[in-house]
């Protein structure tokens, strides 16, 4: 039953997003054939243009006919390249799964460590500066704190490339700025439920048996705290799947958040739902992966499955 259940939500969310985002689209000012063949082109020329595209249908049959589409598995081709959108969602994809995973890493690597080290220091100097930093950190939106490395990191010191992808070292920058902001939320949640649980009498059980605290927070405190860790790292995870938009096109990163920016700025209407779709799609994987992990980490919850 409850497999039938996540497999419903599934269907509706996605179907949902659709629906919205072909709404939406459509209801964004700006013509695409004006886009395409300038304010200078004949009426005719617009009109002809406009019935080759589709665009003089009524919208619940453009969004009939897409959906018969995609139910075969043809997100159709882009209105002003041509190129099959499936082409394009594996060219740029993949790269947006490199920057995601690294800087994932980057956010585990530096976040869970600190929030550790902050729950065992509660109260002392070592907790308040670990806590400002992070604070600090969260606080920094992306296209404040892209510039600012690029800025450092690139102009001042000459280490790595300002932007694009043509060296290995061009996803460091990126990367570090998505894996900061993640690693600040990971470090005050980390701590947060570390604290809730350090105090519990089966934790004052296991340090009576004679067990070393790296042992006792490791495999008794850190486990019992994984939940709400797990939660945040999936909801992050969503959004760096979903596409990095401000991130990607600060440092022209070739993923799937600058390809939807570049579709909706020139009204390519196909290309940008399929994008969306995409979007959709990484979150709802996530989140299966996330009850998944659930499952693992609490005892509790496969008992109540």
């Amino acid at each position: 039953m409850t497999y039938l259940k996540h497999a419903l939500s599934f269907i509706a969310v996605i179907f949902g997003v659709l629906l919205l985002t072909f709404l939406l689209i459509h209801a964004v000012p700006g013509d695409p054939v004006e886009v395409m063949l300038g304010e200078s082109a004949s009426v005719a020329d617009r009109e002809l243009l406009r019935a080759d595209l589709g665009l003089k249908q009524p919208l619940i049959q453009q969004f009939g006919h897409y959906l018969a589409a995609l139910s075969q598995g043809d997100f159709g081709s882009s209105i002003h390249t041509k190129t099959p959108i499936i082409d394009l969602i594996k060219a740029r994809y993949p790269a947006t799964l490199k920057l995601a995973f690294l800087s994932l890493f980057i956010g585990l690597s530096i976040g869970i460590p600190l929030g550790i080290y902050a729950a065992l220091k509660a109260g002392h100097w070592q907790d308040l500066v670990v806590t400002l930093v992070s604070v600090r950190l969260s606080a920094m939106p992306a296209f404040w704190l892209g510039p600012i490395l690029m800025l450092v990191f690139a102009v001042w010191l000459d280490w790595l490339p300002v932007s694009g992808m043509d060296s290995n070292t061009s996803i460091i920058l990126p990367a570090l700025t998505l894996g900061f902001g993640l690693s600040a939320i990971l470090t005050r949640m980390t701590r947060t439920s570390l604290l809730e649980v350090l105090n519990d009498d089966y934790i004052r059980t296991a340090r009576a048996k004679g067990l070393t605290e790296s042992t006792v927070i490791i495999r008794h405190a850190l486990r019992a705290a994984l939940l709400p860790i797990i939660t945040i790292v999936g909801l992050q995870m969503g959004s760096l799947l979903a596409g990095t938009v401000i991130t990607e096109t600060i440092f022209s990163w070739d993923g799937i958040g600058r390809l939807l920016v570049e579709s909706i700025e020139k009204r390519d209407y196909p290309v940008t739902q399929a994008c969306v779709l995409v979007v959709a799609l990484s979150y709802v994987l996530v989140n299966l992966g996330t009850d998944i992990l659930y499952r693992f980490a609490d005892p509790r919850v496969r008992a109540n499955v």
